[in-house]
Formats: C-alpha cells, sequence, structure tokens
C-alpha cells in the first residue's frame, strides 16, 4: 500500500488549527468527524474536510470489521489501529493521505 501525498491548491493556508483538527479525526475516530461534521466553523475547512470525511469512512468501516478481524488473529488487529495513528501524524504534518479504496469512493461521491 503505497501512499503518494495528493497536492492541494491551498497548501499556504493549512493552519496550525486545521492540521490538529485533521489529526484528531483519525485519533479518536468516529467520533470526532462526527463532532467536526456539527462545528459550523470546521466543517467548510478544505484541508479538514478532506482528512475528516476520510477518517469518518475508515472509522466506521474499522469498528464494524475490526471486532471480526481480532476475534480471527487473536488480537493482532490493533495494528489497524496503528494505521489509524501513522494517518494522524501524516495529517498533522499537513500532508493530504491517499488511502486507495476510501479516497477515491469519497471523491467520487463528492463529498470531499
Amino acid at each position: 500500500m503505497t501512499q503518494e501525498p495528493i497536492q492541494t491548491e491551498a497548501v499556504d493556508n493549512i493552519s496550525s488549527d486545521d492540521k490538529l483538527w485533521a489529526a484528531l479525526a483519525y485519533f479518536f475516530s468516529p467520533i470526532t468527524p462526527i463532532i467536526i461534521l456539527l462545528m459550523e466553523d470546521k466543517k467548510d475547512r478544505p484541508f479538514i474536510k478532506a482528512h475528516n470525511v476520510q477518517a469518518l469512512v475508515v472509522g466506521v468501516l474499522l469498528s464494524v470489521v475490526l471486532p471480526f478481524i481480532g476475534a480471527l488473529t487473536l488480537g493482532c488487529g490493533f495494528v489497524l489501529g496503528l494505521v489509524m495513528w501513522f494517518w494522524a501524524y501524516k495529517a498533522y504534518q499537513g500532508e493530504e493521505i491517499n488511502i486507495p479504496v476510501v479516497t477515491d469512493f469519497v471523491k467520487n461521491q463528492g463529498w470531499a
């Protein structure tokens, strides 16, 4: 799984607050993305919106799939949680994350 940063047109407009909220969306997914969607001043920021929707989709998928993976692998499914932490770190660095299936799905739906 290769991750290539997606270049945004407004890279200079990313504030440290945007980076923090994007990282929190991955770190505490799916709760924080839902909260961000309710915050009027945060939900329309392009950087936060791109990460927030991806984090929400991945968080919901992991919430459904992770118990089964954990049961089948005797608890080794926590590694997927570590991937979310890595994505949170990348978002905090100001990078766009390209999650192969999820990013394409989110963009095709027009959510980000």
